[in-house]
């Protein structure tokens, strides 16, 4: 497939480019970047540069699908939809640090979520969201999407050193997105 632009009131989402190779390295400096996703840790600047044509490679093999986060000229994070297949795939995001706390990644994955979920979109029946357990600011995100929680998944994600424990929640086309309880959040 090719890559999808979309846009929102503030954002647009596209595929990332070379030009973002400086930001892309400077924002998974950060320790909770990788801590919490699958980002190489030490993140390396020819992490930033392979990523970039990986991403390409993605897409047009219909494995992934990556969108840059771009707030004006500014990269604030990356969003996608990864483990594609049979009408399903897994939500997954990071933002950088500069960037957080302002409603920006519910935004962007609110609009990768109906485009994945529309019937000239992708047309799924399911979007997962998992995240290590303890990385509590993704699953505030997850349940202001409309996820629902679904449970503990023992040592189930993999990160370049280590199993860990994770949560995991799931959204429907038909669910209200309203958000529900979720027994991990104490708020």
């Amino acid at each position: 497939m090719d890559p999808v632009t979309l846009r929102t009131a503030r954002l647009e989402l596209s595929i990332p480019t070379e030009a973002d190779v400086d930001a892309i390295f400077e924002a998974c400096q950060d320790p909770g970047i990788q801590r919490y996703t699958t980002v190489p840790s030490p993140y390396e600047r020819r992490h930033a540069e392979e990523f970039i044509p990986r991403v390409a490679k993605n897409w047009a093999m219909d494995l992934e699908q990556t969108w840059a986060v771009r707030e004006g000229a500014v990269l604030a994070g990356m969003v996608g939809l990864y483990r594609l297949g049979t009408g399903s795939a897994e939500l997954g995001y990071w933002m950088s640090p500069g960037s957080r706390g302002r409603g920006l990644l519910t935004e962007a994955a609110r609009a990768v979520i109906d485009w994945a979920f529309a019937d000239d979109g992708l047309g799924l029946e399911r979007i997962e969201w998992r995240a290590v357990v303890g990385n509590t600011a993704s699953a505030r995100a997850g349940r202001a999407l409309g996820f629902r929680y679904e449970g503990l998944l023992r040592q189930a994600l993999l990160s370049p050193t280590a199993r860990h424990d994770g949560w995991i929640a799931g959204l429907l086309p038909g669910d209200d997105r309203t958000p529900q309880p979720w027994p991990v959040l104490e708020d």
